[in-house]
C-alpha cells in the first residue's frame, strides 16, 4: 500500500519501520526453510555447506538424496502409509465435521456451547494427553497398531479443523435460500446438495486440507497407537535423525514444503472464491 500524499514525517518512518519488523517476522518464520532446501541438493553426506556448495561448484550439488528417497523401499512404504491413514482420515473427519457443523448452526440446537468446546477438545487438550488416552482406550477394543485404529485417531484430530471452518463458512449462509427451496418442493436432501453444499463448499475443503496436514504431519498419536506396518513419513524422519543421520531427510522435508505451499495456494484460492460467492469480492 502506497503512503499517501497528506501523511506526516512521523507517519512515513513509522511506515518503513512497520515494513522492516514484518520482514524480519517473515526471515525469522521462512530461514529455516531457506537452509533446508539447498542443503538437500548436497553432494556429501553431511548436514552443512560444503566449500563447493559455498563457491556454487556445480560439483557439490546431487540430486543423490532424491534418488535415495525414491528407491528406498522404506522410505516408500512410510509415504504410502502416511497418503493412506490422511486420505481416509480427512474423508472421515469432513463427513463428522461437517454434519456437525450443521447441527451446531441450528438455532434449535440446545447447549451449543458445551458440544462446541467438546468437538473442539483435541484442539486445546494437550497432545501427549489425547495419545496416551487413544493409546489405553484402542487397547482395549484391540484397535491399537492397527490402521482402522490410527485412522481413527487422526480422525478425532482433525474434526475440530472441519466443525470450525465450516461454522465460519455458515456464519454467514442466507438461510431464507433454504426457506426458498422448501417453498418450491426441494426436500431437504435435494435442499442440502443443491443450495447448501455449493455455498459452503469452500469452508468444507479448507476443512478437509487442514485435517489431511494435521494427519499427514502427526508423530505423538502414530508412535503410541501405530506398529510396525503403520510406519507414517513423520515417523521415518524422526527415526531417521535417532538412528541414521542422512541428507535423505532434507530431501524429504523440501518435498513437504513443496506440498505445503501447493496446500496453502488452494486454500488462498478457495477464500477467494468463497468472497466472489458471497459478493465481498468484485469479479
Amino acid at each position: 500500500m502506497a503512503i499517501p500524499s497528506y501523511a506526516t514525517r512521523g507517519e512515513r518512518i513509522w511506515h518503513y519501520v512497520f515494513l522492516g519488523i514484518c520482514a524480519l517476522i517473515f526471515l525469522f518464520l521462512v530461514g529455516p526453510l531457506l537452509i533446508i532446501i539447498p542443503l538437500s541438493f548436497n553432494a556429501q553426506p553431511y548436514f552443512t555447506f560444503s566449500q563447493k556448495m559455498l563457491t556454487l561448484d556445480p560439483e557439490g550439488f546431487s540430486l543423490r538424496w532424491y534418488q535415495d528417497f525414491f528407491t528406498s523401499r522404506a522410505w516408500l512404504n512410510a509415504i504410502k502409509n502416511s497418503f493412506i491413514i490422511g486420505i481416509a482420515s480427512t474423508i472421515l473427519a469432513t463427513v463428522l465435521g461437517t454434519i456437525a457443523a450443521l447441527g451446531l448452526s441450528s438455532r434449535n440446537m440446545p447447549a451449543r456451547g458445551a458440544i462446541m468446546a467438546l468437538l473442539i477438545s483435541p484442539m486445546i487438550v494437550p497432545l501427549i494427553i489425547s495419545a496416551a488416552a487413544m493409546f489405553f482406550f484402542f487397547s482395549k477394543v484391540n484397535l491399537a497398531q492397527t490402521y482402522l485404529g490410527v485412522i481413527l485417531a487422526h480422525t478425532a484430530l482433525g474434526i475440530p479443523f472441519v466443525v470450525i471452518t465450516v461454522t465460519a463458512t455458515l456464519s454467514s449462509f442466507d438461510t431464507t435460500l433454504i426457506r426458498a427451496a422448501h417453498s418450491l418442493g426441494a426436500n431437504p436432501t435435494r435442499t442440502f446438495f443443491k443450495v447448501v453444499l455449493p455455498l459452503v463448499t469452500p469452508g468444507v475443503v479448507s476443512g478437509a486440507l487442514f485435517a489431511f496436514i494435521t494427519s499427514f504431519d502427526e508423530v505423538v498419536v502414530v508412535l503410541f497407537i501405530a506398529g510396525p506396518e503403520q510406519r507414517t513419513m513423520p515417523i521415518q524422519m524422526w527415526s531417521g535423525i535417532r538412528e541414521q543421520i542422512s541428507p535423505t531427510i532434507l530431501a524429504v522435508a523440501t518435498m513437504l514444503v513443496l506440498l505445503s505451499m501447493l496446500m496453502l495456494t488452494t486454500l488462498e484460492l478457495l477464500r477467494r472464491r468463497g468472497e466472489r460467492m458471497r459478493g465481498l469480492s468484485p469479479g
